[in-house]
This record gives structure tokens, C-alpha cells and sequence, in this order.
């Protein structure tokens, strides 16, 4: 099969902002902002939108999603990984269905600034590698990782990557090496990696890179706050 099925995890409990996958930015639930992302991809296949709460199932559904079941509670809680309900994503359509797609590509609901084209070309960059089980959105990170320290037990600061040079923090910035940080805004993985490995991205995972400002993921207030900003232009 050629499918592409888009998978959208959206709970109905948030701590940090409450009942956020139902907040509006830009006129529109920041969930519906990914629907509307996957439904104008050229290769997405198929909208799922995994959630607990009746409330968001009828907004997703309004918006053009499917929610062909609840999740279950279990799945629900704020210490879930990603891995289990994507599993039971898959599994309840394979039984329910026999539907097995070709590829999944994740959305998260906390990512409104996201074109629809880059979701196009993390699948194709996936297709055109074999042994590749996933690929993962990256971006430049703002603060450089060899400048980094932890605080030891004795109390003085120990460089996290003096492994890779005696002292990296002192490097000149044109000097120190290209790194990347997962952005969270878009995942491809195989069906496969997630049921036959257990993992959401498996040994082989490609890079999808992605300009820094382009990475938005909205956790708490204050990044709501700039998503709006960029989005509507106003707080």
C-alpha cells in the first residue's frame, strides 16, 4: 500500500496550558490547525486524530478528521509516551480494518506555523531511503550544546562535551560543529519501526532540516504567546 496516514494525538489534559489542543489561535483550535495541514499535503492519505476527550473527537470530526474510536484512558495520562498510542493506533485499524498504511506521519496539534510542503518532502525523503525507519524535523539550536555545563557534586561546572575537547566553551562560535535539535514538528516513521521495533524512530533515522524560526512548539504560556504573535500579529 501507498497510504500515508496521518496520525494527530490530542488529549484532552494539559497542565501547563489548560484544555491547549482546544485553544484558539489565528480563529482556529490549534488541533484544527494540523488537520488543515495534513488534509492540504499532497501524499497524506488519511486524518486520525487519537484522543480520550468527547469534546476534541467533535471538533476534529467538524474539521474533517477521523476519530473512528476514543483512546483509552490509560493512554491518556500526562506520563504517556508517544509509542503506545501510536500502537494502538495501528493495531485497532489493522484489526478493526484491515487497514495497514505504508507510512505514519505524526502531527502535533502544538505545531500551527507548519507547511504542509515540508510534510511532503520528510515522506518522500523517508521513501527514498530504504533502510531508513524514520525521519525527524531538526533545527539549529539557539544556545550551542558545547556550551553547555551541569553542576557537579563537588559543586563546580563540568562541561557536558569535554569528551569532544578539552575545553568546547571556549571555541570560536565559527569553529564549533553543526548540531541539531528535534523540533517536534514533524515525525515519519514506518509501520514497521513502531510495531516491529517498539520504537518511534528505530536505528536509522534521517535528519529533516528545518530553518530554527520555523520551529514552533507550543508548551506553555509564553510560547503561546509568540505563536500568536507570528500568527495574528497581536498578544
Amino acid at each position: 500500500m501507498r497510504d500515508v496516514l496521518a496520525v494527530i494525538p490530542a488529549r484532552g489534559g494539559s497542565k501547563g496550558i489548560p484544555r491547549k489542543n482546544l485553544v484558539e489561535i489565528a480563529g482556529k483550535p490549534l488541533l484544527v490547525h494540523s488537520i488543515l495541514h495534513a488534509h492540504n499535503s499532497r501524499c497524506v492519505s488519511r486524518v486520525i486524530v487519537s484522543t480520550e476527550d468527547v469534546e476534541i473527537a467533535e471538533v476534529a470530526r467538524a474539521a474533517g478528521a477521523e476519530v473512528p474510536f476514543l483512546r483509552p484512558g490509560e493512554l491518556a495520562g500526562d506520563e504517556v509516551l508517544d509509542l503506545p498510542v501510536f500502537q494502538h493506533v495501528l493495531e485497532r485499524l489493522a484489526s478493526d480494518e484491515g487497514y495497514v498504511p505504508e507510512i505514519v506521519v505524526h502531527l502535533r496539534p502544538t505545531t500551527p506555523l507548519r507547511m504542509p510542503g515540508w510534510i511532503d518532502e520528510a515522506v518522500d525523503l523517508l521513501r527514498s531511503d530504504l533502510l531508513a525507519d524514520s525521519v525527524r524535523s531538526v533545527s539549529t539550536p539557539t544556545q550551542h550544546p558545547y556550551r553547555m555545563f551541569r553542576i557537579g557534586n563537588d559543586g563546580y561546572l563540568d562541561a557536558l562535551f569535554k569528551h569532544e575537547h578539552p575545553m568546547p566553551y571556549l571555541l570560536r562560535r565559527q569553529d564549533l560543529p553543526k548540531m541539531y535539535y528535534y523540533n517536534c514538528v514533524i515525525d515519519v516513521t514506518r509501520p514497521s519501526t513502531i510495531l516491529g521495533k517498539n520504537s518511534m524512530t528505530g536505528d536509522r533515522i534521517l535528519p529533516y532540516v528545518m530553518k530554527a524560526e520555523d520551529a514552533i512548539d507550543i508548551d506553555g504560556p509564553r510560547d503561546l504567546l509568540f505563536a500568536r504573535l507570528l500568527m495574528e500579529g497581536s498578544v
